[in-house]
């Protein structure tokens, strides 16, 4: 199946939400090109708003853009590598300058290798703490600037993981998405003063080309992942993100909302293949 394939499949999911529901609001989607990140700019779009993706593969932002305007919506594709404040601080620039206004935020940047943690490279860590952790307080720290400059409220969705279990095979990510939801927690009541909400969606096993990663062994046990055997749909996992940061989560705040087919409560998810050790005998 190729993006675009996705894309249209995105825009076609039939979704909860009215169409104008976020008319005249501005929405930014980091990691934006493909999986979860598209398919929340995308509804976001469906639904009104005018939307920002940024990534740091300008083609893939640009097919997003692209799609979007053959259906009728708008979205600003900026190549932006969320790790360099730099960028950040002119990624937020280039928004007031283009709309004037900010009001929602969703972190979904970010990715990981599987790997057994004993074996991780320094570089690899890093790279992985960056990404998900750095990244994301970047992102939300010069959001909640800019919505303190231009006095108005805000929303933010950070997308981590379910980390209650921990996950073989991705201790780097699940150490970054805890740090990030434990920051969500905080600076939900820091930021409450300024009306600006703080929240997280944990996602689990999710259908995206983002599976790729991982190996085959691992890939067929994935059906035992959760309660409900079978993974999410991005689409699933962006009305999630848009509940919490429309109206329907405006009393919301500093909190994890798990959308993972009840995988914290039963499953096993061995992200590198199961270790002999537990095997049955």
């Amino acid at each position: 199946m190729t993006d675009t394939n996705f894309l249209a499949e995105y825009w076609s999911t039939p979704t909860v939400y009215r169409s104008d529901l976020f008319a005249g609001k501005v929405a930014l989607v980091s990691g934006g090109g493909s999986g979860i990140g598209a398919a929340t700019a995308l509804l976001f779009a469906r639904l009104g708003a005018q939307v920002v993706v940024c990534g740091r593969t300008q083609e893939k932002l640009d097919a997003v853009a692209q799609f979007a305007e053959q259906h009728g919506a708008q979205i600003l594709p900026v190549a932006c590598n969320v790790r360099e404040p730099e960028q950040v601080d002119a990624l937020y620039a280039r928004i007031g300058e283009t709309f004037g206004r900010l009001d929602f935020l969703v972190n979904n940047a970010g990715g990981q290798f599987p790997q057994d943690a004993i074996d991780f490279a320094d570089k690899g860590w890093n790279a992985v703490i960056n990404n998900n952790l750095n990244g994301t307080w970047f992102m939300m720290q010069r959001a909640a600037r800019f919505w303190r400059e231009h006095e108005t409220p805000g929303a933010i969705v950070n997308v981590v993981v379910v980390t209650n279990r921990g996950m073989p095979g991705v201790a780097h990510t699940v150490a970054a998405r805890s740090g990030v939801i434990g920051a969500t927690r905080t600076v939900a009541v820091e930021w409450a003063p300024m009306n600006v909400r703080v929240n997280c969606v944990a996602p689990g096993l999710t259908a995206t080309r983002g599976l790729e990663v991982y190996p085959e062994e691992a890939v067929r046990e994935f059906p035992n992942a959760n309660a409900m055997r079978r993974p999410g749909t991005a689409m699933e996992i962006a009305e999630a993100c848009i509940y919490l940061a429309g109206p329907s989560g405006s009393f919301v705040t500093g909190e994890v909302l798990t959308v993972d087919g009840g995988g914290h409560l039963w499953g096993e998810l061995w992200t590198n293949g199961r270790p002999d050790y537990y095997r049955q005998a």
